[in-house]
Formats: structure tokens, C-alpha cells, sequence
């Protein structure tokens, strides 16, 4: 729920309320939340490796990138498909994807961006939590440029096998996604 309210000294102000959560005021400063980690889906994702967030989607370092600078952006809430996702989430979903995508295209000195959603398992959603892949792009990165959307699908289904057998994530390690996640959060600080 959005309210317009004014203030005393005529003032416009906005207070948004979602879902029964406590309302904040966009002009104030929100309280720092002390997140330990992030949810997506039946994971738990460690702070450390996300690098942007807003007080509806965080943007995430990948555990399996395809390329370099490949990231997730998901909403908060815990929401298994796109349909599900409220207005103000889909809004603030595509605007952070918007405002990482950009900064990773010049950090990365690339040309393009691929902008991706995989809603649903027969999709190649591994993570039943809605999310958006990132990915820098250069030329020649891949012969064909639609191989990408093959290296994603892959990518997922040997991650979720990993995770299906509750293996230890070996791909890169915590620090690495850290290191990695350090390095963004420069951009968008």
C-alpha cells in the first residue's frame, strides 16, 4: 500500500506498506537491517556475496558464473514465478537489473548485457525462486550468440545436482564470492 502524506511544512511524503510489514518513509533513513544472509529459494545466501540492495530485490555474485560479472538479482520475498511477484517487486526487480546491469557493462568493458529469466522448471529453473540472470557481453564470448541460453541451462542442471545431493559447493569458494561481491559493491556505493 502506498499513502501520500504531507508534512507540516508541506512536504510531500511517501509511506509504503507491504504485506502487514512496518512502514518507513522513503524521505527517512530506513534502519539498517542486519542480515546475516539472504533467502533464495531453500538456500541461504551469505551477505558477503551480495553486493546491492534495495528493500525489495538484492543482486547476488553467482556461484556458477558463465561469464565474467554473470549475477542474480531476485526479489526478497521468496516468489517461485514471475507471475506471483507483486507490481512494485516486478518494478523494482527491473529497475535494480537496470542499475547493476549498467555499472557491470562498463566495469567489465563490455559491449551488451543478456537479460535473462528461466520461470518455471520445464524453463531450466533450478532455484524455485524467481531471479534474473545478468551477464556481460562481449563480442565472441560465444560462436553462436544464442549458445549462452545453453551454457545457462547447463550451468543450472549441474548446480542442481550438486545441491539436490547436498554436496559442498565446490565450484568457487565463500571468499572467492566475496572478493567478488566487494568489488561490485564499489560500483554502487
Amino acid at each position: 500500500m502506498v499513502k501520500l502524506l504531507t508534512s507540516p511544512s508541506g512536504k510531500r511524503l511517501i509511506t509504503y506498506s507491504y504485506r502487514g510489514l512496518r512502514s518507513f518513509n522513503k524521505h527517512q533513513p530506513r534502519p539498517k537491517m542486519a542480515l546475516d544472509h539472504y533467502t533464495f529459494g531453500p538456500h541461504k545466501i551469505r551477505s558477503k556475496e551480495v553486493f546491492y540492495s534495495t528493500h525489495l530485490s538484492f543482486a547476488m555474485v553467482n556461484l556458477r558464473p558463465v561469464l565474467p560479472g554473470h549475477v542474480l538479482i531476485c526479489p526478497r520475498r521468496e516468489v517461485k514465478r514471475f507471475a506471483d511477484l507483486t507490481a512494485d517487486e516486478i518494478s523494482d526487480l527491473w529497475l535494480t537489473a537496470q542499475k547493476v546491469g549498467s555499472g557491470l557493462e562498463c566495469h567489465h568493458k563490455a559491449s551488451s548485457l543478456t537479460f535473462t529469466i528461466q520461470d518455471g522448471p520445464q524453463a531450466g529453473q533450478t532455484v524455485p525462486h524467481v531471479h534474473i540472470h545478468i551477464l556481460p557481453r562481449k563480442v565472441g564470448d560465444f560462436e553462436k550468440n544464442d549458445e549462452i541460453y545453453d551454457a545457462i541451462d547447463a550451468s543450472e542442471k549441474e548446480l542442481k545436482k550438486k545441491l539436490d545431493l547436498d554436496e559442498e559447493r565446490k565450484d568457487r569458494s565463500p571468499e572467492e564470492m566475496a572478493q567478488e561481491a566487494d568489488e561490485y559493491k564499489v560500483l554502487f556505493s
